[in-house]
Protein backbone atom coordinates (compact mmCIF):
# COMPACT_ATOMS: atom_id res chain seq x y z
CA UNK A 1 0.00 0.00 0.00
CA UNK A 2 1.10 3.94 -0.88
CA UNK A 3 0.12 6.62 1.43
CA UNK A 4 -0.79 8.44 -1.69
CA UNK A 5 -3.91 6.06 -2.11
CA UNK A 6 -4.42 5.59 1.16
CA UNK A 7 -4.99 9.58 1.89
CA UNK A 8 -7.24 10.27 -1.06
CA UNK A 9 -10.23 12.93 -0.66
CA UNK A 10 -12.53 11.40 -3.39
CA UNK A 11 -15.93 11.00 -2.58
CA UNK A 12 -18.80 9.13 -3.72
CA UNK A 13 -20.31 10.67 -6.78
CA UNK A 14 -16.39 12.16 -7.95
CA UNK A 15 -16.05 12.19 -11.41
CA UNK A 16 -12.69 13.53 -10.89
CA UNK A 17 -9.24 12.69 -8.79
CA UNK A 18 -9.42 15.60 -5.99
CA UNK A 19 -5.68 16.88 -5.43
CA UNK A 20 -4.66 17.48 -2.58
CA UNK A 21 -2.49 21.09 -3.20
CA UNK A 22 -5.85 22.13 -5.05
CA UNK A 23 -7.65 21.85 -1.59
CA UNK A 24 -8.95 24.78 0.60
CA UNK A 25 -7.04 24.83 3.45
CA UNK A 26 -10.04 26.82 5.53
CA UNK A 27 -12.25 24.05 4.28
CA UNK A 28 -10.30 21.06 3.95
CA UNK A 29 -12.04 17.73 2.83
CA UNK A 30 -10.64 15.64 6.07
CA UNK A 31 -12.29 18.55 8.03
CA UNK A 32 -15.30 18.61 6.23
CA UNK A 33 -15.24 14.61 7.42
CA UNK A 34 -15.55 15.61 10.97
CA UNK A 35 -18.07 18.33 10.96
CA UNK A 36 -20.46 15.82 8.41
CA UNK A 37 -20.53 13.09 11.24
CA UNK A 38 -20.76 15.56 14.20
CA UNK A 39 -24.08 16.98 12.96
CA UNK A 40 -25.49 14.06 11.46
CA UNK A 41 -28.81 12.56 13.89
CA UNK A 42 -26.69 9.03 14.08
CA UNK A 43 -24.19 10.75 16.07
CA UNK A 44 -26.21 12.75 18.52
CA UNK A 45 -28.46 9.75 19.15
CA UNK A 46 -24.90 8.53 20.87
CA UNK A 47 -25.98 11.42 23.84
CA UNK A 48 -28.71 8.74 25.16
CA UNK A 49 -26.86 5.16 24.67
CA UNK A 50 -25.05 3.51 27.38
CA UNK A 51 -20.94 3.35 27.17
CA UNK A 52 -20.15 0.99 29.98
CA UNK A 53 -22.10 2.26 32.82
CA UNK A 54 -26.07 3.51 32.88
CA UNK A 55 -26.49 6.92 33.52
CA UNK A 56 -25.97 8.41 37.03
CA UNK A 57 -28.14 10.46 38.78
CA UNK A 58 -25.06 11.06 41.47
CA UNK A 59 -22.66 11.43 39.12
CA UNK A 60 -21.32 12.03 35.40
CA UNK A 61 -20.41 8.85 33.53
CA UNK A 62 -19.63 8.83 29.61
CA UNK A 63 -22.05 7.91 27.51
CA UNK A 64 -21.13 6.48 23.75
CA UNK A 65 -21.24 10.26 23.04
CA UNK A 66 -19.06 11.63 25.36
CA UNK A 67 -16.54 8.36 24.90
CA UNK A 68 -16.80 9.31 20.90
CA UNK A 69 -15.30 12.59 21.23
CA UNK A 70 -12.57 12.06 23.82
CA UNK A 71 -11.54 9.26 21.48
CA UNK A 72 -11.12 11.48 18.78
CA UNK A 73 -9.36 13.96 20.46
CA UNK A 74 -7.20 11.24 21.26
CA UNK A 75 -7.26 10.30 17.39
CA UNK A 76 -6.25 13.47 16.42
CA UNK A 77 -3.11 13.89 18.47
CA UNK A 78 -1.75 10.25 17.27
CA UNK A 79 -2.50 11.12 13.93
CA UNK A 80 -0.51 14.70 13.59
CA UNK A 81 2.50 13.12 15.73
CA UNK A 82 2.38 9.90 12.67
CA UNK A 83 1.81 12.38 10.07
CA UNK A 84 4.63 14.64 11.18
CA UNK A 85 7.26 11.31 11.04
CA UNK A 86 5.73 9.81 7.99
CA UNK A 87 6.24 13.30 6.46
CA UNK A 88 9.84 13.36 7.55
CA UNK A 89 10.20 9.70 6.31
CA UNK A 90 8.55 10.34 3.36
CA UNK A 91 8.71 13.63 2.32
CA UNK A 92 7.24 14.28 -1.13
CA UNK A 93 4.23 13.54 0.08
CA UNK A 94 4.62 16.80 1.45
CA UNK A 95 6.73 18.46 -0.95
CA UNK A 96 5.07 17.47 -4.13
CA UNK A 97 1.42 16.77 -3.16
CA UNK A 98 0.64 19.00 -0.43
CA UNK A 99 -0.26 16.77 2.24
CA UNK A 100 0.12 18.12 6.10
CA UNK A 101 0.79 15.99 9.66
CA UNK A 102 -2.87 17.56 10.41
CA UNK A 103 -4.11 15.37 7.24
CA UNK A 104 -3.40 12.63 9.60
CA UNK A 105 -4.93 13.78 12.16
CA UNK A 106 -7.94 15.20 10.56
CA UNK A 107 -8.59 11.29 9.13
CA UNK A 108 -8.21 9.67 12.24
CA UNK A 109 -10.27 12.27 14.32
CA UNK A 110 -12.81 11.97 12.34
CA UNK A 111 -12.94 7.87 11.76
CA UNK A 112 -12.67 7.79 15.71
CA UNK A 113 -15.54 9.93 16.05
CA UNK A 114 -17.55 7.70 14.19
CA UNK A 115 -16.15 4.70 15.16
CA UNK A 116 -19.10 3.55 18.14
CA UNK A 117 -21.72 5.53 15.15
CA UNK A 118 -23.38 1.90 14.38
CA UNK A 119 -23.39 0.58 18.47
CA UNK A 120 -27.60 -0.50 19.22
CA UNK A 121 -28.85 0.86 22.64
CA UNK A 122 -27.57 -0.68 25.68
CA UNK A 123 -23.59 -0.83 25.10
CA UNK A 124 -22.25 -4.45 24.01
CA UNK A 125 -25.18 -6.40 25.17
CA UNK A 126 -27.15 -4.74 22.40
CA UNK A 127 -25.06 -6.46 19.41
CA UNK A 128 -24.91 -9.88 21.82
CA UNK A 129 -29.26 -9.04 21.89
CA UNK A 130 -29.58 -8.95 18.11
CA UNK A 131 -27.21 -12.05 17.54
CA UNK A 132 -28.76 -14.39 20.27
CA UNK A 133 -32.04 -13.68 18.77
CA UNK A 134 -31.28 -15.11 15.31
CA UNK A 135 -28.88 -17.71 16.64
CA UNK A 136 -31.10 -19.11 19.51
CA UNK A 137 -33.89 -17.72 19.39
CA UNK A 138 -36.95 -17.27 17.37
CA UNK A 139 -34.85 -15.26 14.67
CA UNK A 140 -33.63 -19.26 13.43
CA UNK A 141 -36.75 -19.82 11.93
CA UNK A 142 -35.28 -17.38 8.48
CA UNK A 143 -31.93 -19.53 8.59
CA UNK A 144 -33.66 -21.38 5.69
CA UNK A 145 -34.41 -18.21 3.89
CA UNK A 146 -30.86 -16.66 3.63
CA UNK A 147 -27.46 -17.66 2.25
CA UNK A 148 -24.73 -18.16 4.93
CA UNK A 149 -23.35 -14.78 4.83
CA UNK A 150 -26.77 -13.02 5.16
CA UNK A 151 -27.27 -15.49 7.77
CA UNK A 152 -24.17 -14.73 9.54
CA UNK A 153 -24.86 -10.57 9.12
CA UNK A 154 -27.58 -11.01 11.55
CA UNK A 155 -26.22 -13.82 14.02
CA UNK A 156 -23.50 -11.77 14.59
CA UNK A 157 -24.88 -8.13 14.33
CA UNK A 158 -21.84 -6.06 14.57
CA UNK A 159 -21.88 -2.51 15.42
CA UNK A 160 -18.98 -1.76 13.27
CA UNK A 161 -20.53 -2.90 9.99
CA UNK A 162 -24.00 -1.28 10.91
CA UNK A 163 -21.50 2.14 11.07
CA UNK A 164 -20.27 1.66 7.81
CA UNK A 165 -24.10 1.07 6.52
CA UNK A 166 -25.05 4.28 8.38
CA UNK A 167 -21.92 6.52 6.52
CA UNK A 168 -22.30 5.00 3.17
CA UNK A 169 -25.81 4.13 2.40
CA UNK A 170 -27.79 5.96 0.05
CA UNK A 171 -31.30 7.31 -0.38
CA UNK A 172 -33.44 9.77 -1.86
CA UNK A 173 -31.58 13.08 -1.07
CA UNK A 174 -28.49 11.77 0.49
CA UNK A 175 -26.77 9.76 -1.95
CA UNK A 176 -23.15 8.08 -0.86
CA UNK A 177 -24.29 8.61 2.96
CA UNK A 178 -22.51 11.14 4.76
CA UNK A 179 -19.97 11.32 1.38
CA UNK A 180 -17.24 11.40 3.44
CA UNK A 181 -13.70 11.11 2.05
CA UNK A 182 -11.97 7.37 0.84
CA UNK A 183 -9.22 8.29 3.05
CA UNK A 184 -11.60 8.22 6.64
CA UNK A 185 -13.78 5.50 5.32
CA UNK A 186 -10.87 3.57 5.05
CA UNK A 187 -9.55 4.25 8.58
CA UNK A 188 -13.41 3.52 10.20
CA UNK A 189 -13.41 0.36 8.45
CA UNK A 190 -11.53 -1.60 11.58
CA UNK A 191 -12.44 -5.07 10.02
CA UNK A 192 -12.02 -5.01 6.56
CA UNK A 193 -13.61 -8.80 5.89
CA UNK A 194 -17.30 -10.24 5.69
CA UNK A 195 -19.33 -12.29 8.59
CA UNK A 196 -17.65 -15.78 7.08
CA UNK A 197 -15.68 -17.52 7.29
CA UNK A 198 -15.78 -16.25 11.15
CA UNK A 199 -12.29 -15.25 12.65
CA UNK A 200 -9.91 -17.53 9.87
CA UNK A 201 -6.72 -16.48 11.50
CA UNK A 202 -5.52 -14.91 14.52
CA UNK A 203 -5.08 -11.40 12.84
CA UNK A 204 -6.18 -8.83 14.55
CA UNK A 205 -8.11 -7.77 11.86
CA UNK A 206 -9.88 -11.05 11.78
CA UNK A 207 -11.16 -10.59 15.11
CA UNK A 208 -14.57 -9.39 13.47
CA UNK A 209 -16.12 -8.39 10.22
CA UNK A 210 -16.74 -5.26 9.48
CA UNK A 211 -19.41 -4.65 6.42
CA UNK A 212 -22.76 -6.54 5.38
CA UNK A 213 -23.38 -8.37 2.73
CA UNK A 214 -26.08 -5.08 1.41
CA UNK A 215 -23.03 -3.01 1.71
CA UNK A 216 -20.24 -5.25 -0.56
CA UNK A 217 -19.80 -3.22 -3.50
CA UNK A 218 -19.88 -0.27 -1.87
CA UNK A 219 -17.00 -2.09 0.39
CA UNK A 220 -15.00 -3.30 -2.45
CA UNK A 221 -14.97 0.33 -4.84
CA UNK A 222 -13.13 2.29 -1.18
CA UNK A 223 -11.38 -0.54 -0.45
CA UNK A 224 -9.59 -0.47 -4.27
CA UNK A 225 -9.53 3.21 -4.49
CA UNK A 226 -7.32 3.38 -1.41
CA UNK A 227 -5.19 -0.09 -2.51
CA UNK A 228 -6.04 -2.02 0.53
CA UNK A 229 -4.26 -5.70 0.04
CA UNK A 230 -6.41 -8.59 -0.28
CA UNK A 231 -5.85 -10.81 2.15
CA UNK A 232 -8.20 -13.91 0.77
CA UNK A 233 -8.65 -15.02 -2.81
CA UNK A 234 -12.00 -17.11 -1.88
CA UNK A 235 -13.96 -14.65 0.20
CA UNK A 236 -13.70 -10.98 0.32
CA UNK A 237 -10.91 -9.51 3.01
CA UNK A 238 -8.61 -7.19 3.10
CA UNK A 239 -6.05 -5.68 4.52
CA UNK A 240 -6.28 -2.18 7.28
CA UNK A 241 -6.19 0.97 6.27
CA UNK A 242 -2.59 2.04 8.29
CA UNK A 243 -4.39 4.92 9.78
CA UNK A 244 -6.63 2.15 11.47
CA UNK A 245 -4.41 1.08 13.89
CA UNK A 246 -4.57 4.67 14.87
CA UNK A 247 -8.24 4.35 15.56
CA UNK A 248 -7.97 1.31 17.54
CA UNK A 249 -5.52 1.74 19.96
CA UNK A 250 -7.36 5.47 20.18
CA UNK A 251 -10.38 3.58 21.45
CA UNK A 252 -8.45 0.97 23.44
CA UNK A 253 -6.47 4.20 25.39
CA UNK A 254 -9.92 5.76 26.07
CA UNK A 255 -11.85 3.03 27.26
CA UNK A 256 -9.27 1.60 29.56
CA UNK A 257 -8.41 4.61 31.40
CA UNK A 258 -11.87 6.18 31.24
CA UNK A 259 -13.37 3.38 31.89
CA UNK A 260 -11.65 2.97 34.74
CA UNK A 261 -12.11 6.64 36.28
CA UNK A 262 -15.45 6.64 35.62
CA UNK A 263 -15.62 3.18 38.23
CA UNK A 264 -13.02 5.25 40.89
CA UNK A 265 -15.29 8.70 40.97
CA UNK A 266 -18.65 6.01 41.45
CA UNK A 267 -17.05 4.66 44.30
CA UNK A 268 -17.55 1.13 42.46
CA UNK A 269 -13.04 0.84 42.77
CA UNK A 270 -11.94 1.58 45.89
CA UNK A 271 -9.15 4.68 45.82
CA UNK A 272 -6.52 3.74 47.18
CA UNK A 273 -5.64 0.84 44.88
CA UNK A 274 -6.71 2.78 41.89
CA UNK A 275 -4.54 5.24 42.51
CA UNK A 276 -1.79 2.05 42.41
CA UNK A 277 -2.49 1.43 39.25
CA UNK A 278 -2.54 4.38 37.40
CA UNK A 279 0.39 5.16 39.27
CA UNK A 280 1.99 1.63 38.23
CA UNK A 281 1.20 2.95 34.83
CA UNK A 282 2.64 6.87 34.53
CA UNK A 283 5.61 6.23 37.19
CA UNK A 284 8.19 7.81 35.04
CA UNK A 285 6.24 11.05 34.25
CA UNK A 286 4.69 11.67 37.65
CA UNK A 287 5.46 15.24 39.12
CA UNK A 288 5.19 13.70 42.94
CA UNK A 289 5.18 17.23 44.18
CA UNK A 290 2.37 18.40 42.08
CA UNK A 291 0.54 15.17 42.52
CA UNK A 292 0.68 15.53 46.73
CA UNK A 293 -0.81 18.87 46.62
CA UNK A 294 -4.00 17.10 45.10
CA UNK A 295 -6.31 16.29 48.16
CA UNK A 296 -9.73 15.64 46.32
CA UNK A 297 -10.21 12.35 44.32
CA UNK A 298 -11.57 13.80 41.41
CA UNK A 299 -8.71 15.88 41.00
CA UNK A 300 -5.93 12.96 41.52
CA UNK A 301 -7.34 10.54 39.02
CA UNK A 302 -7.75 13.69 36.76
CA UNK A 303 -4.23 14.22 36.59
CA UNK A 304 -2.88 10.27 36.16
CA UNK A 305 -5.33 9.65 33.42
CA UNK A 306 -4.01 12.57 31.53
CA UNK A 307 -0.38 11.47 32.30
CA UNK A 308 -1.67 7.80 31.22
CA UNK A 309 -3.11 8.73 28.33
CA UNK A 310 -0.30 11.25 26.77
CA UNK A 311 1.82 7.94 27.94
CA UNK A 312 0.09 5.56 25.93
CA UNK A 313 -0.63 7.97 22.83
CA UNK A 314 3.42 9.03 22.74
CA UNK A 315 4.54 4.58 22.78
CA UNK A 316 1.67 3.91 20.10
CA UNK A 317 3.18 5.97 17.95
CA UNK A 318 6.82 5.33 18.12
CA UNK A 319 4.99 1.41 17.74
CA UNK A 320 3.26 2.99 15.13
CA UNK A 321 6.54 4.05 12.89
CA UNK A 322 8.74 1.38 13.98
CA UNK A 323 6.54 -1.34 12.31
CA UNK A 324 5.43 1.03 9.57
CA UNK A 325 6.70 -0.69 6.45
CA UNK A 326 4.88 -4.13 8.00
CA UNK A 327 1.57 -2.32 8.13
CA UNK A 328 1.97 -1.21 4.57
CA UNK A 329 2.43 -4.50 3.37
CA UNK A 330 -0.41 -5.88 5.07
CA UNK A 331 2.19 -8.05 7.76
CA UNK A 332 1.10 -6.39 11.57
CA UNK A 333 -1.30 -8.34 12.71
CA UNK A 334 -1.78 -7.25 16.31
CA UNK A 335 -3.52 -3.93 18.27
CA UNK A 336 -0.52 -1.13 18.85
CA UNK A 337 -1.21 -1.52 21.89
CA UNK A 338 -0.59 -5.33 21.84
CA UNK A 339 3.60 -4.59 21.66
CA UNK A 340 2.93 -2.02 24.16
CA UNK A 341 5.87 -1.91 27.37
CA UNK A 342 2.87 -1.30 30.14
CA UNK A 343 0.65 -4.39 28.67
CA UNK A 344 0.96 -5.79 32.08
CA UNK A 345 -0.25 -2.41 33.49
CA UNK A 346 -2.89 -2.02 31.15
CA UNK A 347 -4.33 -5.39 31.86
CA UNK A 348 -4.17 -5.05 35.68
CA UNK A 349 -6.78 -2.11 35.15
CA UNK A 350 -8.87 -3.86 32.30
CA UNK A 351 -8.72 -7.21 34.87
CA UNK A 352 -10.03 -4.90 37.68
CA UNK A 353 -12.35 -3.23 35.37
CA UNK A 354 -14.26 -6.23 34.25
CA UNK A 355 -14.21 -7.27 38.34
CA UNK A 356 -15.15 -3.99 39.74
CA UNK A 357 -17.47 -1.79 36.81
CA UNK A 358 -18.35 -4.79 33.79
CA UNK A 359 -19.81 -6.98 36.67
CA UNK A 360 -21.48 -4.57 39.14
CA UNK A 361 -24.78 -4.74 39.32
CA UNK A 362 -26.00 -1.76 37.54
CA UNK A 363 -24.20 -2.70 34.38
CA UNK A 364 -25.38 -6.35 34.81
CA UNK A 365 -28.75 -5.05 35.83
CA UNK A 366 -29.11 -2.63 32.44
CA UNK A 367 -27.64 -5.48 29.98
CA UNK A 368 -30.24 -8.40 31.50
CA UNK A 369 -33.22 -5.54 30.75
CA UNK A 370 -31.48 -4.57 27.32
CA UNK A 371 -31.85 -8.46 26.23
CA UNK A 372 -34.92 -8.61 27.32
CA UNK A 373 -36.20 -5.55 25.84
CA UNK A 374 -34.27 -6.00 22.60
CA UNK A 375 -35.19 -9.40 22.40
CA UNK A 376 -39.26 -8.57 22.67
CA UNK A 377 -38.69 -5.67 20.13
CA UNK A 378 -37.25 -8.13 17.43
CA UNK A 379 -39.60 -11.04 18.05
CA UNK A 380 -42.71 -8.54 17.84
CA UNK A 381 -41.27 -6.68 14.40
CA UNK A 382 -39.49 -9.66 12.98
CA UNK A 383 -43.71 -11.65 12.43
CA UNK A 384 -44.52 -8.60 11.20
CA UNK A 385 -41.69 -8.91 8.46
CA UNK A 386 -42.43 -12.69 7.84
CA UNK A 387 -46.19 -11.97 7.36
CA UNK A 388 -45.13 -9.00 4.83
CA UNK A 389 -42.81 -11.22 2.73
CA UNK A 390 -45.44 -14.05 2.78
CA UNK A 391 -48.38 -11.70 1.82
CA UNK A 392 -50.02 -12.56 5.08
CA UNK A 393 -49.96 -9.51 7.10
CA UNK A 394 -52.56 -9.06 9.89
CA UNK A 395 -54.45 -6.54 11.13
CA UNK A 396 -51.61 -5.73 14.31
CA UNK A 397 -49.16 -6.49 11.50
CA UNK A 398 -50.22 -3.47 9.59
CA UNK A 399 -50.35 -1.22 13.43
CA UNK A 400 -46.81 -2.29 13.70
CA UNK A 401 -45.72 -1.03 10.38
CA UNK A 402 -47.77 1.90 10.65
CA UNK A 403 -46.45 2.66 14.29
CA UNK A 404 -42.58 2.23 13.60
CA UNK A 405 -42.75 4.62 10.71
CA UNK A 406 -38.94 4.97 10.74
CA UNK A 407 -38.92 1.12 9.91
CA UNK A 408 -37.50 0.57 6.08
CA UNK A 409 -39.25 -2.62 5.27
CA UNK A 410 -41.82 -2.87 2.40
CA UNK A 411 -42.80 -5.84 0.45
CA UNK A 412 -40.53 -5.54 -2.62
CA UNK A 413 -37.60 -5.96 -0.44
CA UNK A 414 -36.04 -10.21 0.12
CA UNK A 415 -36.07 -11.21 3.20
CA UNK A 416 -33.01 -10.48 3.92
CA UNK A 417 -33.25 -6.52 3.34
CA UNK A 418 -36.33 -6.09 5.27
CA UNK A 419 -34.21 -8.44 8.43
CA UNK A 420 -31.41 -6.18 8.15
CA UNK A 421 -33.45 -3.19 8.02
CA UNK A 422 -35.71 -4.39 11.12
CA UNK A 423 -32.10 -5.00 12.88
CA UNK A 424 -30.65 -1.15 11.69
CA UNK A 425 -33.35 0.47 12.91
CA UNK A 426 -33.51 -1.30 16.81
CA UNK A 427 -29.40 -0.22 16.28
CA UNK A 428 -30.37 3.00 16.08
CA UNK A 429 -32.63 3.73 18.92
CA UNK A 430 -31.60 5.37 21.98
CA UNK A 431 -31.72 4.04 25.23
CA UNK A 432 -34.34 5.60 26.31
CA UNK A 433 -36.18 5.14 22.81
CA UNK A 434 -35.54 1.45 22.72
CA UNK A 435 -37.01 1.24 26.27
CA UNK A 436 -40.33 3.33 25.29
CA UNK A 437 -40.66 0.75 22.47
CA UNK A 438 -40.71 -2.33 25.03
CA UNK A 439 -43.29 -0.45 27.22
CA UNK A 440 -45.50 0.77 24.68
CA UNK A 441 -45.81 -2.72 22.95
CA UNK A 442 -46.49 -4.25 25.98
CA UNK A 443 -49.21 -2.14 26.80
CA UNK A 444 -47.29 -0.35 29.62
CA UNK A 445 -47.47 3.42 28.69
Amino acid sequence: MNWEDLLSLKRFGDTHKRIRKEQDETRLGFEVDYDRIIFSSEFRSLQDKTQVIPLSKTDFVHTRLTHSLEVSVVGRSLGRKVGQRVLEKHPHLKDSLGYQANDFGAIVAAASLAHDIGNPPFGHSGESAIGEFFKTGEGQRFKSQLTAKEYQDLCDFEGNANGFKILTESRAGREGGLRLSYATLGAFMKYPKESLPKKPTSHIADKKYGFFQREKDSFIEIAEELGLLKRSIQDLSFSRHPLTFLVEAADDICYTIIDFEDGINLGLIQEEYALEYLINLVRHSINSSKYNQLRDTKDRVSYLRALAINTLITEAVDIFMKNEEAILNGEFDKSLLDLSQYKAQINDIIKISIEKIYKSKEVLEKELFGFTAIAFVLDTLSSAISNLNNEQMTVKDDLIQNYFKALEISASNNMYENLMAMCSYIASLSDSLMTLSYRKLNGLD
